[in-house]
């Protein structure tokens, strides 16, 4: 796998999900991580254990954001990469979409990556460059039947992610997105809701639906290699690209 020796990561959403795998296995091969989430419960101690740096920040908040970003580069002395995978992914028709609920997945998914990428982008520009990875859907490119709040809020980051890629290329800063389609804790839990029938139906939908395998990405053998690759040095000329780690599924839909 990838050597990511001296290599100074911001990991946002690092309490759970795919941002905590980033946290749990980037330190091993050499990066020095930190990790952003509002879970200090479960932040703290995953951060510890893994050799990594847990700050608490509320990425939809501008100050909480600010600070946490200085306070990162100070204890890593410098920063080559933001990872940005904090973010939540509610379903549901989108009649029933209240104003409250369309606001607060845009404050969280949206407006926190804005604030994220805003937040490096001074420290960045003064090293002369870095790479942003910004975490999307293929919600976000194609939309998403019965998520299409969800959706809305990915596509703003698909689309703030190539404008960026175009800005601040001059500055030598990398933007590219990541669009995974991987097995995590929390797909555990929405196959534990579904009954015998509806999982058997669900798999059955897999299989034609992912190309490579039938089913979602293992995190440790799928995902972590290309997020390595992706924080690392050897991807200096690559940007404004949506990386879909998802077995074909995105190419089909």
């Amino acid at each position: 796998m990838t050597n990511l020796t001296g290599r100074k990561i911001i990991v946002t959403g690092g309490a759970s999900g795919m941002g905590k795998s980033l946290v749990e296995s980037l330190p091993a091969l050499g990066a020095q991580v930190v990790s952003f989430d509002l879970n200090a419960e479960v932040g703290e101690p995953t951060a510890k254990e893994a050799g990594a740096t847990f700050i608490a920040c509320n990425v939809a908040d501008e100050q909480s954001v600010q600070d946490a970003v200085k306070k990162a580069v100070e204890t890593l002395g410098g920063l080559d990469v933001l990872v940005h995978a904090a973010g939540i992914a509610p379903g549901g028709p989108a009649e029933d979409i209240k104003l409250e609920d369309w606001n607060k997945v845009m404050s969280i998914n949206s407006t926190g990556t804005f604030l994220t990428n805003k937040a490096v982008f001074p420290y960045f520009k003064e090293k002369g460059g870095g790479s942003i990875l910004n975490f999307a859907s293929a919600a976000g490119v194609q939309g998403y039947v019965g998520k299409a709040l969800y959706a809305a809020s990915k596509g703003a980051v698909v689309a703030w992610m190539r404008s960026l890629a175009g800005e601040w290329g001059k500055y030598n800063i990398q933007v590219n997105a990541i669009a995974p389609a991987i097995w995590t804790p929390m797909y555990d839990k929405t196959r534990a809701s579904m009954s015998a029938e509806q999982l058997a139906k669900h798999d059955e939908m897999m299989k034609s639906a992912v190309p490579l395998g039938g089913k979602l990405g293992d995190t440790k053998k799928d995902f972590v290699p290309v997020m390595a690759f992706l924080c690392s040095e050897d991807s200096h000329f690559m940007t404004g690209q949506v990386f879909s780690i998802d077995g074909g599924t995105l190419m089909l839909r």
